[in-house]
């Protein structure tokens, strides 16, 4: 699992600003160190490239690529306005971490400012004759760069922000995090189940502000826990809601302590220290934030998809197509789920001393199909798909997930029978609720 640092890292890595300046950095780098030629390639050699030859070219660039860069900025714009009023809101911060549009506009800003540099030096006659045949080599290659990447911002632009990307990235996001959890089921640490029972030793800790969960850094609250030899034990999840008056976890430290020194473990004043020191690292062990993140939650994944579905079914909108498409996209993300089985509670899990909470499958199905379910009940192409579509995950699933979809379905086919006006419809409808007595 990643730690606090390299989660936050990764989010820094995704965001617009720190690879254009990355680009611009190198692009001023490259534009200045031309200078440097008259000291490495050899004197003898006859360049013929005059001041006036590399002037035109990066005239050109500096004018062309500012209003190129100007242009693309407004397109990116108004491709996150359309995801924001024809998807959903919540799906425009994938959008923002697209990386194609990151690297276009970063190398028509690094464009740019290399052709503007270029231009100041060569004012002050800052390049020898090998200089000026290195700035025009490289005006070349950036030349070529730009227009490849003209054509490939034509080819990305053809679908970027539409419903059908956007849904993709969604779907995309979703599965990673599932995919994940899966591998994972709690996120390294033991499973906090029902059999478990919370030492009554053991001291709560609350949130301290209003925000989501983000992130969890379990390596790092373990290897506290592993200093004093204590347990801790997670209340909350990524994507959970937290308040000053929520639990988000208990930590117990036992008594006494093998290990450490007899002399300090029963005082008071070391038990403190050591509780106070777990708080403080499990509250800073969660990464909160005013929206919910797609890494760690993949519920929260799924809920986006199903607001997709649900504006697509809004009187404005009238397109049950899109809804249609999502639930085939959460039936893919979805499938992998295997039945809710805790994992082992050894020592051999690799942060033995935390105790996590699983994700619970109904809640997955819920997140999903209740929306859609509700919202369209009375489009009798929407049920029939819906009632398909988690039929596929009942014959795909065992156990107590079968039971749920089960359940799910049930209670979609009651939302509609109540909803649809033709017999016909509801015959249909109920035509399809036979596959699941048939399903071995």
């Amino acid at each position: 699992m990643m730690s606090k640092w390299q989660w936050l890292w990764a989010q820094l890595t995704r965001t617009l600003w720190l690879r254009a300046s990355l680009f611009a950095i190198f692009a001023i780098i490259v534009a200045l160190l031309a200078t440097l030629a008259q000291w490495i390639l050899p004197s003898e050699w006859e360049y013929g490239i005059g001041a006036d030859a590399v002037d035109r070219i990066l005239n050109i660039l500096a004018s062309s690529m500012l209003a190129v860069t100007t242009f693309s900025l407004s397109v990116m714009v108004s491709a996150y306005g359309a995801a924001t009023s024809n998807v959903t809101p919540r799906a425009t911060r994938l959008l923002m971490q697209d990386t194609t549009t990151q690297n276009v506009l970063a190398t028509f800003i690094g464009s740019f400012l290399f052709s503007l540099v270029g231009l100041i030096a060569l004012s002050t006659n800052a390049y020898s004759d090998a200089g000026r045949f290195v700035l025009f080599i490289v005006t070349i290659a950036v030349v070529v760069l730009i227009v490849i990447t003209i054509l490939r911002w034509i080819s990305h632009l053809s679908n970027f922000g539409r419903v059908g990307d956007s849904s993709r990235r969604v779907e995309e996001a979703a599965a990673r995090a599932l995919n994940a959890r899966i591998k994972s089921p709690c996120l390294g640490g033991r499973p906090l189940t029902d059999a478990v029972t919370i030492p009554d030793s053991a001291e709560p800790v609350y949130a301290e502000q209003v925000a989501y969960i983000q992130h969890i850094d379990i390596a790092g609250l373990a290897d506290k826990a592993d200093d004093y030899q204590a347990q801790v034990f997670l209340l909350v999840l990524p994507g959970d809601f937290v308040h000053p008056k929520r639990v988000i976890g208990y930590v117990d430290l036992p008594h006494p302590q093998p290990g450490i020194d007899a002399d300090n473990v029963d005082s008071p004043e070391y038990r403190q220290q050591a509780l106070d020191e777990l708080r403080d690292k499990l509250t800073r062990s969660l990464t909160l934030g005013h929206f919910r993140s797609f890494d760690q939650d993949p519920r929260f994944g799924l809920s986006v998809l199903a607001e997709i579905a649900s504006r697509a079914l809004s009187p404005a909108v009238n397109d049950p197509g899109t809804a249609i498409d999502i639930l085939s996209r959460a039936v893919r993300v979805l499938t992998p789920l295997p039945d809710q089985q805790a994992p082992s509670h050894g020592d051999d899990m690799p942060y033995a001393r935390v105790w996590v909470p699983m994700l619970n499958s109904a809640d997955l199905l819920d997140d999903v199909f209740t929306p859609i379910a509700r919202d369209g009940a009375s489009l009798i192409e929407v049920q029939l798909r819906l009632q398909k579509s988690l039929l596929a995950l009942h014959q795909i699933y065992h156990g107590e997930l079968r039971r749920q979809v089960k359940a799910q379905a049930e209670l979609a086919y009651e939302r509609a029978r109540q909803a649809l006006t033709m017999g016909d419809d509801r015959t249909r409808l109920k035509h399809c609720m036979r596959g699941y007595q048939k399903t071995p």
